[in-house]
């Protein structure tokens, strides 16, 4: 049986995009004929091993973090100490602690870099890291991106394209429960008034303000639902109140994962008013999809989140920062009923052809086989 090492930041039960990914590549890969364990740093700040299910977690003790990225001894000792038990090593990029410890400990075996974004608005991190990102780009054996757009924009992957290639995120929408009671209780909180829903941290870069300024210009019959927590959350509900908009724009806090299905069930259309790159490829989106919801997300430049919502397919692509577009984009779609349905059915076509869970973990059976020199994939 192949043995893979996946070497991410952190590792569930921390959940953020990238571990979400990694957590679901894990888990999937296994259930084939790999044998798949994680190296990663540990968000409790110690360090353990164990093995969970069916494969081995190395958890390294973390002393804190800077720029965002976790600082954690021994990380390069572990590395070295299991990395000749593995056929291929998969990293999560960015992370600059464990391509350091690659570049220390040099494994002999395959590696592929599974590039999630480039790191933006961190010219010192940037200064100091480039030579060993590059390095490792040049080390790497194949690079892996979340789409060809994405590919396209980076100018760190244009020297790398004859070894690179993307796989799109997939998800399994099962994970994503639905209590009917959950969404009885949200259209009777909204007067069963049309609901737009957005998610995410609120963060700068995810653009809510604009959101809430379109919401200026919604019919009376929409109301918009944010769900998350962030730095500007305070700043939000000020905007909120300054343009008296309480009665049309709700930030909903944290939304407990068991009801987020929910919340997607409830909802008639899909919001992601995301203004930059950082936004590489919005996996909340083919959530929604999943739920049959048409989608309102920005044409971000470099960026895989137009390409997963296609425009005047699944939904509407708009200027990014642009509010009077995200509102003549959210009132035709939920003013026509036929609109709906269709993007609604595209959704759902799109989802199922590209972004399945199934599908992503197939798409890496090949590639690890292709990597390895090995033949058919395993069955799932």
């Amino acid at each position: 049986m192949m043995k893979v090492l996946h070497i991410g930041k952190y590792y569930p039960p921390y959940f953020g995009g990238t571990e979400k990914v990694t957590f679901d590549l894990v888990e999937g890969l296994n259930n084939t004929n790999f044998n798949v364990d994680v190296l990663c740093s540990n968000h409790e700040n110690n360090g353990n091993h164990f093995t969970e299910g069916l494969y081995s977690i190395y958890r390294v003790k973390t002393i804190g973090e800077v720029a965002s990225t976790s600082i954690s001894v021994g990380f390069s000792s572990l590395l070295k100490k299991i990395q000749n038990e593995y056929d291929l090593i998969h990293v999560h990029l960015p992370n600059p602690l464990a391509n350091l410890a690659i570049f220390l400990t040099r494994p002999k075996c395959k590696i592929i870099i599974h590039w999630h974004l480039d790191i933006i608005n961190r010219p010192i991190l940037l200064k100091l890291y480039s030579p060993l990102q590059d390095w490792l780009l040049n080390r790497s054996d194949k690079i892996v991106a979340t789409s060809q757009n994405y590919i396209d924009g980076s100018k760190y992957l244009q020297k790398h394209k004859n070894k690179t290639n993307y796989i799109p995120l997939g998800i399994d929408i099962t994970d994503l429960e639905v209590d009917d009671a959950v969404v009885a209780r949200i259209k009777k909180r909204f007067m069963n008034k049309k609901i737009v829903f957005g998610l995410g941290r609120l963060i700068n870069y995810k653009g809510f303000e604009y959101l809430i300024e379109a919401a200026k210009d919604f019919d009376e019959d929409i109301v918009t639902i944010v769900g998350g927590v962030g730095k500007l959350e305070r700043e939000l509900k000020q905007r909120i109140n300054n343009n008296n908009l309480q009665d049309k724009v709700v930030l909903l806090g944290k939304i407990p994962f068991n009801e987020l299905g929910a919340y997607y069930r409830a909802c008639d259309l899909f919001c992601l008013p995301s203004i930059t790159k950082n936004e590489a490829f919005g996996l909340v989106q083919i959530e929604a999809m999943a739920f049959g919801k048409p989608i309102v997300s920005t044409n971000i430049d470099g960026s895989g989140v137009p390409w997963v919502n296609k425009n005047n397919v699944t939904g509407k692509v708009v200027s990014p920062k642009n509010s009077k577009e995200i509102a003549i984009a959210i009132n035709s779609i939920l003013s026509n009923e036929q609109t709906i349905k269709r993007y609604s059915q595209n959704c759902i076509k799109r989802y199922n052809e590209l972004f399945t869970k199934d599908k992503m973990i197939l798409e890496f059976t090949k590639l690890y086989l292709g990597t390895l020199n090995r033949e058919s994939p395993p069955i799932l």
